[in-house]
Protein backbone atom coordinates (compact mmCIF):
# COMPACT_ATOMS: atom_id res chain seq x y z
CA UNK A 1 0.00 0.00 0.00
CA UNK A 2 1.27 3.46 -0.91
CA UNK A 3 1.71 5.27 2.41
CA UNK A 4 2.01 8.67 0.75
CA UNK A 5 -1.37 8.20 -0.96
CA UNK A 6 -2.93 7.07 2.32
CA UNK A 7 -1.61 10.17 4.09
CA UNK A 8 -2.94 12.39 1.31
CA UNK A 9 -6.37 10.78 1.69
CA UNK A 10 -6.34 11.49 5.42
CA UNK A 11 -5.20 15.07 4.88
CA UNK A 12 -8.06 15.61 2.43
CA UNK A 13 -10.56 14.23 4.95
CA UNK A 14 -9.09 16.48 7.64
CA UNK A 15 -9.86 19.52 5.49
CA UNK A 16 -7.03 21.67 6.75
CA UNK A 17 -8.04 21.49 10.41
CA UNK A 18 -5.23 21.62 13.01
CA UNK A 19 -3.67 18.20 13.48
CA UNK A 20 -0.35 16.92 14.81
CA UNK A 21 2.11 14.72 12.96
CA UNK A 22 1.30 11.83 15.31
CA UNK A 23 -2.46 12.24 14.83
CA UNK A 24 -2.32 12.30 11.03
CA UNK A 25 0.04 9.33 10.84
CA UNK A 26 -2.12 7.41 13.32
CA UNK A 27 -5.19 8.12 11.18
CA UNK A 28 -3.30 6.93 8.10
CA UNK A 29 -2.24 3.78 9.93
CA UNK A 30 -5.83 2.99 10.92
CA UNK A 31 -6.96 3.54 7.35
CA UNK A 32 -4.25 1.20 6.06
CA UNK A 33 -5.10 -1.42 8.70
CA UNK A 34 -8.76 -1.30 7.67
CA UNK A 35 -7.80 -2.34 4.15
CA UNK A 36 -5.25 -5.07 4.93
CA UNK A 37 -6.45 -8.02 6.96
CA UNK A 38 -4.31 -9.02 9.94
CA UNK A 39 -4.64 -11.64 12.67
CA UNK A 40 -3.84 -8.98 15.27
CA UNK A 41 -3.08 -5.28 15.19
CA UNK A 42 -0.62 -4.14 17.84
CA UNK A 43 -1.08 -0.47 18.73
CA UNK A 44 1.53 1.36 20.79
CA UNK A 45 0.48 4.59 22.44
CA UNK A 46 2.36 7.79 21.75
CA UNK A 47 2.58 9.90 24.91
CA UNK A 48 0.30 7.41 26.54
CA UNK A 49 -3.17 6.53 27.50
CA UNK A 50 -6.31 8.47 28.10
CA UNK A 51 -6.14 11.19 25.43
CA UNK A 52 -3.77 9.42 23.06
CA UNK A 53 -4.65 9.35 19.36
CA UNK A 54 -4.38 5.56 19.39
CA UNK A 55 -6.95 5.22 22.16
CA UNK A 56 -10.07 5.13 19.97
CA UNK A 57 -10.57 1.35 19.86
CA UNK A 58 -13.68 0.75 21.95
CA UNK A 59 -13.14 -2.96 22.62
CA UNK A 60 -9.58 -4.21 22.07
CA UNK A 61 -8.84 -7.88 22.64
CA UNK A 62 -6.19 -7.06 25.23
CA UNK A 63 -4.45 -4.11 26.86
CA UNK A 64 -0.83 -4.11 28.02
CA UNK A 65 0.74 -1.62 30.45
CA UNK A 66 4.52 -1.78 30.63
CA UNK A 67 6.52 -0.33 33.57
CA UNK A 68 5.57 3.30 34.12
CA UNK A 69 8.18 5.93 34.92
CA UNK A 70 8.42 9.71 34.99
CA UNK A 71 8.27 11.07 31.43
CA UNK A 72 6.33 13.60 29.34
CA UNK A 73 5.54 15.49 32.55
CA UNK A 74 4.38 18.58 30.66
CA UNK A 75 1.44 16.52 29.33
CA UNK A 76 0.87 13.60 31.71
CA UNK A 77 1.54 15.12 35.14
CA UNK A 78 4.43 15.59 37.53
CA UNK A 79 3.95 12.53 39.76
CA UNK A 80 3.92 8.81 39.15
CA UNK A 81 0.24 8.43 40.18
CA UNK A 82 -0.76 11.25 37.80
CA UNK A 83 1.15 9.66 34.92
CA UNK A 84 -0.24 6.22 35.79
CA UNK A 85 -3.75 7.67 35.68
CA UNK A 86 -3.16 8.80 32.11
CA UNK A 87 -1.54 5.49 31.12
CA UNK A 88 -4.43 3.55 32.68
CA UNK A 89 -6.75 5.35 30.27
CA UNK A 90 -6.23 2.50 27.79
CA UNK A 91 -8.09 0.12 30.12
CA UNK A 92 -11.51 -0.75 28.69
CA UNK A 93 -14.54 -2.25 30.41
CA UNK A 94 -14.17 -6.01 30.74
CA UNK A 95 -10.98 -6.20 28.64
CA UNK A 96 -8.07 -8.12 30.22
CA UNK A 97 -4.94 -6.13 31.06
CA UNK A 98 -1.37 -7.44 31.22
CA UNK A 99 0.50 -5.33 33.77
CA UNK A 100 4.30 -5.18 33.73
CA UNK A 101 6.36 -4.63 36.86
CA UNK A 102 5.23 -1.37 38.51
CA UNK A 103 6.17 0.77 41.45
CA UNK A 104 3.50 0.63 44.16
CA UNK A 105 1.92 4.08 43.49
CA UNK A 106 1.47 3.31 39.79
CA UNK A 107 0.14 -0.18 40.44
CA UNK A 108 -2.45 1.17 42.89
CA UNK A 109 -3.82 3.56 40.25
CA UNK A 110 -3.98 0.79 37.63
CA UNK A 111 -5.75 -1.58 40.01
CA UNK A 112 -8.33 1.04 40.96
CA UNK A 113 -9.09 1.87 37.33
CA UNK A 114 -9.37 -1.79 36.39
CA UNK A 115 -11.70 -2.50 39.30
CA UNK A 116 -13.95 0.40 38.30
CA UNK A 117 -14.24 -1.02 34.77
CA UNK A 118 -14.38 -4.71 35.65
CA UNK A 119 -11.19 -5.36 33.68
CA UNK A 120 -9.31 -8.54 34.72
CA UNK A 121 -5.67 -7.92 35.60
CA UNK A 122 -2.67 -10.21 35.09
CA UNK A 123 0.07 -8.58 37.14
CA UNK A 124 3.81 -9.20 37.10
CA UNK A 125 5.12 -10.96 40.23
CA UNK A 126 1.56 -11.84 41.19
CA UNK A 127 -0.10 -13.68 38.28
CA UNK A 128 3.02 -14.29 36.20
CA UNK A 129 6.76 -13.81 36.42
CA UNK A 130 9.85 -13.96 34.23
CA UNK A 131 13.49 -14.06 35.28
CA UNK A 132 16.98 -15.18 34.24
CA UNK A 133 18.28 -18.52 35.47
CA UNK A 134 21.47 -20.21 34.24
CA UNK A 135 21.44 -18.02 31.13
CA UNK A 136 17.86 -18.98 30.25
CA UNK A 137 14.52 -17.19 30.54
CA UNK A 138 12.16 -18.84 33.00
CA UNK A 139 8.52 -17.82 32.69
CA UNK A 140 5.61 -19.13 34.73
CA UNK A 141 1.94 -18.43 35.31
CA UNK A 142 -1.14 -20.45 36.27
CA UNK A 143 -0.87 -22.38 33.00
CA UNK A 144 2.59 -23.68 33.92
CA UNK A 145 6.31 -23.04 33.46
CA UNK A 146 8.30 -22.33 30.31
CA UNK A 147 12.10 -22.78 30.06
CA UNK A 148 13.08 -20.53 27.14
CA UNK A 149 16.19 -19.16 25.41
CA UNK A 150 17.34 -15.77 26.67
CA UNK A 151 15.95 -12.69 24.93
CA UNK A 152 17.87 -11.74 21.80
CA UNK A 153 17.57 -8.07 22.81
CA UNK A 154 20.47 -7.07 25.11
CA UNK A 155 20.00 -5.97 28.70
CA UNK A 156 18.79 -7.50 31.98
CA UNK A 157 15.52 -5.55 31.72
CA UNK A 158 14.61 -7.47 28.57
CA UNK A 159 13.78 -10.55 30.65
CA UNK A 160 10.85 -8.70 32.22
CA UNK A 161 9.94 -7.15 28.86
CA UNK A 162 9.90 -10.61 27.32
CA UNK A 163 7.77 -11.85 30.20
CA UNK A 164 5.21 -9.14 29.51
CA UNK A 165 5.06 -10.15 25.86
CA UNK A 166 4.72 -13.85 26.74
CA UNK A 167 1.95 -13.09 29.24
CA UNK A 168 0.09 -11.32 26.44
CA UNK A 169 0.64 -14.23 24.05
CA UNK A 170 -0.61 -16.72 26.64
CA UNK A 171 -3.73 -14.64 27.26
CA UNK A 172 -4.36 -14.68 23.50
CA UNK A 173 -4.14 -18.47 23.47
CA UNK A 174 -0.66 -18.95 22.03
CA UNK A 175 1.78 -21.56 23.30
CA UNK A 176 5.48 -22.29 23.67
CA UNK A 177 6.47 -22.03 19.95
CA UNK A 178 5.20 -18.46 19.82
CA UNK A 179 6.93 -17.67 23.13
CA UNK A 180 10.23 -18.95 21.74
CA UNK A 181 9.76 -16.83 18.62
CA UNK A 182 8.98 -13.78 20.75
CA UNK A 183 12.28 -13.93 22.62
CA UNK A 184 14.55 -15.11 19.79
CA UNK A 185 13.25 -13.17 16.79
CA UNK A 186 12.41 -9.79 18.27
CA UNK A 187 13.95 -6.74 16.62
CA UNK A 188 13.89 -3.30 18.23
CA UNK A 189 15.86 -0.59 16.44
CA UNK A 190 17.63 1.95 18.65
CA UNK A 191 17.32 -0.12 21.83
CA UNK A 192 20.93 -1.07 22.53
CA UNK A 193 21.35 -1.78 18.84
CA UNK A 194 24.83 -2.73 17.62
CA UNK A 195 25.73 -0.80 14.47
CA UNK A 196 27.87 -2.93 12.16
CA UNK A 197 27.98 -1.03 8.87
CA UNK A 198 27.80 2.45 7.44
CA UNK A 199 29.91 5.61 7.56
CA UNK A 200 29.67 5.95 11.36
CA UNK A 201 31.02 2.44 11.81
CA UNK A 202 33.88 3.35 9.49
CA UNK A 203 34.53 6.49 11.54
CA UNK A 204 34.56 4.36 14.71
CA UNK A 205 37.48 2.31 13.39
CA UNK A 206 38.12 -0.57 15.78
CA UNK A 207 35.60 0.68 18.36
CA UNK A 208 32.29 -1.02 19.06
CA UNK A 209 29.41 1.26 18.05
CA UNK A 210 26.00 1.06 19.71
CA UNK A 211 22.78 3.08 19.52
CA UNK A 212 20.02 3.58 22.07
CA UNK A 213 17.02 5.91 22.11
CA UNK A 214 16.15 5.82 25.83
CA UNK A 215 15.70 9.35 27.20
CA UNK A 216 14.26 9.31 30.74
CA UNK A 217 15.65 8.20 34.14
CA UNK A 218 14.28 4.68 33.71
CA UNK A 219 15.91 4.54 30.28
CA UNK A 220 19.22 5.66 31.77
CA UNK A 221 18.99 2.95 34.41
CA UNK A 222 18.25 0.30 31.79
CA UNK A 223 21.17 1.40 29.62
CA UNK A 224 23.50 1.48 32.63
CA UNK A 225 22.46 -2.03 33.68
CA UNK A 226 22.96 -3.29 30.12
CA UNK A 227 26.43 -1.77 29.86
CA UNK A 228 27.38 -3.18 33.26
CA UNK A 229 26.38 -6.67 32.12
CA UNK A 230 28.44 -6.49 28.91
CA UNK A 231 32.07 -7.62 28.63
CA UNK A 232 34.31 -5.02 30.24
CA UNK A 233 35.45 -2.31 27.85
CA UNK A 234 35.94 1.44 28.30
CA UNK A 235 32.68 3.12 27.29
CA UNK A 236 32.25 6.62 25.92
CA UNK A 237 28.90 8.26 25.21
CA UNK A 238 27.75 10.51 22.38
CA UNK A 239 24.60 12.16 23.68
CA UNK A 240 21.95 14.51 22.34
CA UNK A 241 18.72 15.26 24.21
CA UNK A 242 15.56 17.34 24.07
CA UNK A 243 15.00 20.22 26.47
CA UNK A 244 11.72 18.63 27.60
CA UNK A 245 13.46 15.72 29.36
CA UNK A 246 14.91 15.10 32.83
CA UNK A 247 18.46 15.20 31.50
CA UNK A 248 20.23 14.96 34.86
CA UNK A 249 17.98 12.07 35.93
CA UNK A 250 18.85 10.26 32.72
CA UNK A 251 22.60 10.78 33.08
CA UNK A 252 23.11 9.95 36.75
CA UNK A 253 22.92 6.15 36.31
CA UNK A 254 25.35 6.35 33.37
CA UNK A 255 28.07 8.09 35.35
CA UNK A 256 29.06 4.79 36.95
CA UNK A 257 29.51 2.89 33.69
CA UNK A 258 30.91 5.42 31.20
CA UNK A 259 34.24 7.21 31.10
CA UNK A 260 33.15 10.31 29.19
CA UNK A 261 30.33 12.00 27.30
CA UNK A 262 30.51 14.00 24.08
CA UNK A 263 27.43 16.20 23.72
CA UNK A 264 25.80 17.09 20.40
CA UNK A 265 22.69 18.99 19.36
CA UNK A 266 19.98 17.09 17.48
CA UNK A 267 19.83 18.58 13.96
CA UNK A 268 16.46 19.81 12.79
CA UNK A 269 14.77 19.52 16.19
CA UNK A 270 13.48 22.81 17.63
CA UNK A 271 13.44 21.38 21.14
CA UNK A 272 17.00 20.11 21.07
CA UNK A 273 19.14 20.91 24.08
CA UNK A 274 22.26 22.81 22.98
CA UNK A 275 25.37 20.67 23.20
CA UNK A 276 26.91 22.96 25.80
CA UNK A 277 23.91 22.54 28.12
CA UNK A 278 23.91 18.76 27.68
CA UNK A 279 27.61 18.73 28.57
CA UNK A 280 26.83 20.82 31.64
CA UNK A 281 24.27 18.29 32.88
CA UNK A 282 26.78 15.50 32.27
CA UNK A 283 29.33 17.29 34.41
CA UNK A 284 26.75 17.65 37.18
CA UNK A 285 26.14 13.90 36.99
CA UNK A 286 29.86 13.22 37.34
CA UNK A 287 30.66 12.47 33.70
CA UNK A 288 33.63 14.24 32.10
CA UNK A 289 32.05 16.01 29.13
CA UNK A 290 32.92 17.87 25.98
CA UNK A 291 31.00 18.90 22.85
CA UNK A 292 31.17 18.12 19.14
CA UNK A 293 29.47 19.71 16.13
CA UNK A 294 27.77 16.47 15.10
CA UNK A 295 27.63 12.74 15.76
CA UNK A 296 30.18 11.87 13.10
CA UNK A 297 32.75 14.23 14.56
CA UNK A 298 32.03 12.94 18.05
CA UNK A 299 32.50 9.31 17.04
CA UNK A 300 35.69 10.04 15.11
CA UNK A 301 37.11 12.04 18.02
CA UNK A 302 36.43 9.28 20.53
CA UNK A 303 37.87 6.62 18.20
CA UNK A 304 41.07 8.63 17.75
CA UNK A 305 41.52 9.21 21.47
CA UNK A 306 40.37 5.80 22.72
CA UNK A 307 41.08 3.04 20.16
CA UNK A 308 39.09 -0.13 20.76
CA UNK A 309 36.60 1.52 23.12
CA UNK A 310 32.85 1.04 23.18
CA UNK A 311 30.92 4.05 21.85
CA UNK A 312 27.22 4.46 22.63
CA UNK A 313 25.13 7.08 20.83
CA UNK A 314 22.23 7.84 23.16
CA UNK A 315 19.74 10.26 24.70
CA UNK A 316 16.89 10.60 22.21
CA UNK A 317 14.81 8.65 19.74
CA UNK A 318 14.95 11.71 17.48
CA UNK A 319 18.74 11.49 17.47
CA UNK A 320 18.60 7.73 17.01
CA UNK A 321 16.23 8.06 14.06
CA UNK A 322 18.54 10.53 12.38
CA UNK A 323 21.54 8.26 12.96
CA UNK A 324 19.74 5.26 11.45
CA UNK A 325 18.58 7.31 8.48
CA UNK A 326 21.95 8.86 7.73
CA UNK A 327 24.11 5.84 8.55
CA UNK A 328 22.32 3.71 5.99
Amino acid sequence: MDMAATLEECEAANGGAPITFFEITTAAAFLAFSRVAADYTLLEVGLGGRLDATNVIAAPRLSVITPISIDHTQYLGETLPEIAGEKAGIIKRGVPVIVGLQEAPARAVIEARAEALGAPLLIARQDWDAYAEHGRLVYFDQRGLLDLPPPVLPGPHQFQNAGTAIAALRELGFGEPEAVAAVTRAEWPARMQRLTRGPLVEAAGGCELWLDGGHNPAGGEAVAATLAAMPARPTHLVCGMLNTKDVLGYMRPLAGVAQSLTAVAIPGEPNTLPAEETAGFAAQAGLPATTAPDVGAAVAGIAAAHPGARILICGSLYLAGRVLRENG
